[in-house]
């Protein structure tokens, strides 16, 4: 890929200030540096570069501090209100700089002394503790002028050793991070749609815009030239990687094993030929070809990739693989999925799929096991039996609605124990908080395709931030 996923990203942290004051207060803006010196050692323990432009209180130290991180190329402003400060050392920061600015309206400590504050006694001394206090004051200001000039924020209150703040603010750096990366993701499609299946066609120009990805589109001849390449020593090689990786069925006979582990190496050829960092894919090809071989044997080669963070969604579904990544890019997993049925008597959904998963989120074994016929799919072969680990769950859809513009529909529960279906395919339980009736009404409403990525733990936060940041629409059932 063309971006390093273990690099850190660029952040500017600006903090602002009134220049009148620091002749008035003696020692007021050394205090309010030092909180901003402790704002940028943490921002930097949630793996940011942070380009400190220090403490702006005046007009032209804003426009240095705009070319400042224009130098850098800042993909995001943490602003810091240290105390009240005007508007005009604010703007041409955020107008200049060009990315979205995340207020930082973070006072001392949850509440003023007041006895202490009322006992100093001299009002200057008095008025000079306020103003180290007096974050929110311009809150209001900076968003009233941030409205008028178009300008991309959001705010983040609290004080400076709030846990929820801190966490919030982590998760705004997550999802500076994520939006960084995945617009460098190479994304390849292999193949062609599931010829009828009108909800997953879609419009890639859109999601480029959209998401900043390249697509790739890839041609399965060029597969079965990388296939022809897999020699022998590499095909053992990749039957103990799935020995390692895999609970292996004994069922599972050794050429069915040897001729999955000889597409997987291709697949692994193609991956790296290409630069991807996600694919979809679908192919049937000629009954008896060459390509048809390939194609009905991707699905251990496919699983392997999607648990070493190269996503693979089956019946090219774009739109999913992208959701898929972006949960990956989070660190969550992103498991290929779609309503499988509903169990009224225990209120839960049952979600899976046949094709890849994601190992780093199974419930105990991940399983290789033998299909005597992929269903609404030509041919048999290897298939992941699988279940996505209990406990928190989050469910993401990559939407393309009327107007063509994409949006995120997102969704939290529990991956719940209790009985599923065991066909050779992914299967889990899920409980959310409406119903389950109400639950499949509002999801299938909002217009998503069929298929959605599940990754563990509650993120619906991180996304919608990473939402905000790209531009998107974001919708929680």
């Amino acid at each position: 890929m063309d971006k390093q996923e273990t690099g850190k990203v660029r952040i500017g942290l600006l903090g602002i200030g009134l220049d009148t004051y620091w002749a008035q207060f003696n020692g007021l803006r050394e205090r309010l540096t030092g909180y901003q010196k402790s704002i940028a050692e943490k921002l930097g323990g949630f793996g940011c570069d942070v380009a400190d432009a220090g403490l702006v209180d005046n007009a032209d130290k804003a426009r240095e501090a705009a070319e400042f991180f224009r130098e850098r190329r800042v993909e995001a402003v943490f602003l810091y209100v240290s105390t009240y400060a005007l508007s005009h050392t604010v703007l041409p920061v955020a107008r200049e700089a060009g990315v979205p600015v995340i207020i930082l309206n973070l006072q001392p400590v949850p509440a003023i002394d007041y006895n202490s504050f009322n006992s100093l006694g001299d009002r200057g001394l008095m008025t000079g503790e306020w103003l180290a206090h007096c974050q929110a004051c311009a809150a209001p200001e900076i968003a009233n002028v941030f409205n008028k000039g178009g300008i991309k924020y959001d705010l983040v209150t609290g004080w400076l050793e709030d846990e929820k703040a801190w966490d919030e603010i982590a998760q705004w750096c997550d999802a500076v991070r994520v939006r960084s990366l995945l617009s460098g993701v190479r994304v390849g499609i292999l193949g062609h749609y599931y010829c009828g299946m009108l909800d997953v066609y879609t419009d890639i120009t859109g999601l480029a815009s959209d998401f900043g990805c390249h697509f790739e589109l890839l041609e399965m001849d060029y597969l079965k030239t990388l296939w022809d390449t897999v020699g022998g020593e590499e095909v053992a090689a990749k039957r103990r990687q799935f020995e390692a990786e895999f609970a292996v069925s004994g069922e599972c006979e050794a050429a069915e094993l040897d001729r999955a582990a000889k597409t997987s190496c291709a697949l692994d050829k193609l991956t790296a030929a290409r630069r991807l960092g996600a694919m979809a894919y679908y192919y049937e090809g000629q009954s008896g070809s060459g390509h048809e071989n390939i194609v009905t044997s991707v699905i251990a080669g496919n699983t392997l990739l999607t648990a070493h963070h190269v996503p693979v969604a089956g019946e090219c579904e774009v739109k999913n693989v992208i959701a898929m990544k972006i949960m990956d890019l989070f660190g969550v997993g992103g498991s290929f999925s779609e309503l499988y049925a509903m169990d009224f008597t225990d209120d839960v959904v049952l979600w899976g799929h046949d094709g890849p998963a994601h190992p780093a989120i199974a419930e105990g074994t991940v399983a290789l096991v033998p299909l005597p016929v992929y269903h609404g799919k030509p041919g048999k072969g290897l298939s992941i039996q699988m279940s996505v680990k209990h406990g928190p769950v989050t469910f993401l859809s990559v939407v393309q609605g009327r107007d063509g513009k994409a949006f995120m529909l997102c969704a939290e529960g529990e991956s719940v124990p209790g009985p599923v279906l065991q066909i050779g395919n992914t299967n889990s339980r899920y409980k959310f908080s409406l119903p389950a009736r109400d639950f499949v009404n509002a999801w299938a409403k909002a217009g998503p395709a069929h298929h959605c990525a599940i990754g563990v733990g509650h993120i619906a936060g991180k996304m919608e931030k990473f939402a905000f940041l790209a531009g998107l629409e974001f919708v929680r059932i």
